[in-house]
């Protein structure tokens, strides 16, 4: 069998983990149209027998990494260094793109990283259903020239275009090794963890943009029952006008925020799911180490 590791790297909102998602065919990493979304690297596992489309058996463990951008706090330096650092980990690297090279920064930066490792790297131009033919030659050419990626592959994470493009061009660069998980492990990632990422999730997605950022959320409680699962979760921000607004009047935004999350967990774990959710303030978590730790955003 072939094995080996993927990192998946890019500036913030570029499709990393809804790319994840696509390959494995199930969703285990959080996506929204905010960026930073991802803080923790997450491992998603894709395993495949030999047959006519690949020819050897194959477990590779795609690493999601939060984007690289530059930190303002504590918890952002942690996401920047957690996603550099898989570039000393793995066996190949996905660096992902929505735009130019020579648009911003951003991606300067990364290819700078990458020119500086060894790694095999394949370059994904992704949300090919939004780019223009033209724009995308011209994304294509800019980064061809740079001369340092294996492989160039436009994608649409979003629709499954591609897809199977990707995952048989990184399957090039494994090499034979054990299996690490059983075939039908697709994370790593414990329940509790996924739980409190769906909630971070729906906050995000029902919440203005100046406060998902500044949101943390802690599982208190997780009791497996034989017909339902209880959890007691915390959403924690940093000011009292975020509280009122994660609660909204007469507590229906949070009362949206529970319902939506709630069903997708129910989906998830596959039984009735009880979920209570509390709001509390942390002012300036972000620049805490013992907060950042007790969230897990820490070793």
């Amino acid at each position: 069998m072939k094995t080996g590791f993927v990192g998946i790297i890019g500036r913030p909102n570029v499709g990393k983990s809804t790319l994840l998602n696509a390959v494995l065919g199930e969703k285990i990493a959080i996506t929204t149209d905010k960026p930073q979304t991802t803080r923790n690297t997450i491992r998603g596992i894709y395993t495949h027998y030999a047959d006519e489309w690949l020819e050897d058996d194959i477990q590779m463990v795609f690493i999601d990494t939060p984007g690289i951008h530059r930190p303002r706090n504590k918890l952002g330096q942690y996401m920047t260094d957690a996603a550099t650092g898989t570039l000393k980990e793995v066996d190949a690297v996905i660096f992902i793109v929505d735009d130019r090279l020579s648009a911003g920064p951003g991606d300067k930066y990364i290819v700078d990283l990458l020119d500086s490792v060894t790694t095999p790297k394949i370059l994904v131009i992704n949300k090919i259903d939004k780019i223009e033919p033209e724009e995308f030659e011209k994304i294509y050419r800019e980064y061809e020239e740079l001369g340092i990626f294996e492989e160039i592959i436009g994608t649409s994470a979003i629709e499954g275009t591609n897809i199977d493009t990707v995952i048989k061009s990184v399957s090039e660069y494994m090499e034979e090794g054990p299996m690490y998980f059983p075939d039908d492990m697709i994370t790593e990632n414990p329940e509790r963890f996924i739980v409190s990422e769906i909630i971070r999730e729906k906050i995000l997605m029902y919440l203005q943009d100046e406060v998902p950022h500044g949101v943390a959320v802690e599982i208190e409680r997780y009791k497996e029952e034989a017909s339902i699962t209880r959890i007691n979760a915390v959403i924690y921000c940093e000011k009292k006008s975020h509280k009122g607004m994660i609660i909204g009047k007469g507590g229906r935004k949070l009362k949206g925020i529970g319902k939506s999350a709630r069903e997708e967990i129910e989906a998830l774990l596959g039984t009735k799911v009880y979920l209570e959710l509390w709001v509390k303030i942390k002012e300036n978590w972000r620049d805490s180490d013992i907060a950042l730790s007790n969230f897990g955003y820490k070793e």
